[in-house]
């Protein structure tokens, strides 16, 4: 049955999201606050507005009446979801779950306090004196970022006191909507860190991927790769959080539940996404039977997933800009950068560049069992192979 889907947020994600909808017969409104967003380009139709304006977004809402709520990023007044669900309006995966997962506040309290899960020990601040009365309580480093934000943004480790006023001004710049509040962390000293995608579903057990492997810099991933090398023991632990996370929020759907792994320590809770998360785009590499974005909109349309299976190795690496202009990017490269076999481009569409914006990714594979080294190497010198200017 074709369902209307009111899609909030429409970034790169968002697009692939879209696609794998409209492959299921399914019509898409994609919304965000700027004109030409990738997920616009390929949606049915497209709202352009504030989405932290709450009477704005219920005039889309009552204007199109959706089946179907989808938020894809952080910066939506949350709240007022509760009220399209009253109205049996189905959100993704839950309005509770929107709600907690877009302020790292709420799921913070509750996965350590409450579900009692490993986490990093933390402290909020709401001004800088109370950073710095944090900080000697965690000491030094430390890792400050904002209780809201996408991809990395406002994020910093703090190595010294004399850090700490930087740190406070870039995160709130770095807060998506209206919220200016920090959470000040110890420093994990992980040996490394996976993304869990957790798949819920309206009937049938909880599903898991092979974990996702990924590098950050500056907060934001730069790439990754699956599956990643993790004990048994380890996968374990976090297939239990994860499950353990994702019950407690409830509803339908797929999530990134983001873990720190150390030998000495075993597993902390990182962050979770209730959404496709950017290092799941290595799916994209055909490394499943089914990629994250088909994933999501199975079991957002409570259609069934019999199994996720692992088909090959897969690495992505993202392709970021050099400049910030609001002219329209062009690229060059890519016939070099598909040379190679086994890779793939993905160029978001995104109108206009800023400096170190992800402009798209490459994407690499190779068989079960293969030299992950090699495959995560050859992705990295596929993506410098394109050119955004």
């Amino acid at each position: 049955m074709t369902k209307k889907i009111l899609l909030l947020g429409s970034g790169e994600l968002g697009k692939e999201f879209v696609i794998a909808a409209q492959r299921l017969g399914q019509y898409v409104i994609a919304c965000d606050s700027y004109a030409g967003a990738p997920a616009m380009q390929v949606a049915d139709e497209c709202e352009v507005f504030d989405m932290l304006d709450g009477d704005s977004l219920m005039e889309v809402v009552n204007r199109h009446k959706p089946d179907i709520i989808v938020p894809e990023i952080e910066a939506i007044r949350t709240e007022r979801l509760y009220d399209c669900e009253k109205e049996g309006i189905q959100v993704v995966p839950s309005a509770r779950a929107v709600n907690f997962t877009m302020n790292r506040k709420a799921i913070r309290d509750l996965t350590a306090q409450e579900l009692g899960l490993r986490t990093a020990r933390y402290f909020y601040a709401k001004s800088l004196e109370e950073l710095r009365e944090a900080a000697a309580k965690i000491g030094f480093p430390c890792v400050v970022k904002p209780l809201m934000s996408s991809s990395g943004k406002g994020q910093s480790i703090v190595k010294s006191a004399d850090e700490l006023e930087h740190a406070w001004e870039y995160g709130c710049n770095g807060s998506r909507g209206d919220i200016k509040e920090l959470i000040i962390e110890e420093f994990i000293r992980f040996d490394s860190e996976i993304t869990l995608l957790t798949v819920t579903q309206r009937e049938g057990r909880t599903l898991f991927c092979a974990p996702i492997g990924h590098v950050q810099k500056g907060g934001d991933y730069r790439e990754s790769f699956q599956p990643a090398p993790i004990s048994s023991e380890h996968l374990k632990e976090a297939e239990e959080m994860a499950d353990k996370v994702t019950r407690a929020l409830g509803g339908a759907g797929l999530w990134g539940v983001e873990f720190f792994l150390s030998h000495d320590k075993g597993v902390y809770f990182s962050e979770l996404s209730p959404r496709p998360h950017d290092t799941g785009m290595v799916t994209l590499a055909g490394t499943q039977n089914l990629n994250e974005f088909e994933l999501h909109c199975r079991a957002v349309l409570g259609l069934p997933i019999p199994a996720i299976t692992q088909e090959r190795m897969g690495a992505s690496a993202v392709i970021l800009s050099p400049i910030a202009s609001k002219e329209k990017p062009r690229y060059e490269g890519e016939a070099d950068a598909l040379s190679e076999p086994c890779t793939d481009l993905r160029i978001f569409g995104k109108p206009y560049t800023k400096l170190n914006r992800r402009m798209g990714v490459a994407l690499c594979y190779a068989p079960l069992g293969s030299n992950l080294t090699d495959l995560r190497e050859k992705c990295k010198a596929t993506a410098a192979k394109v050119k955004v200017f």
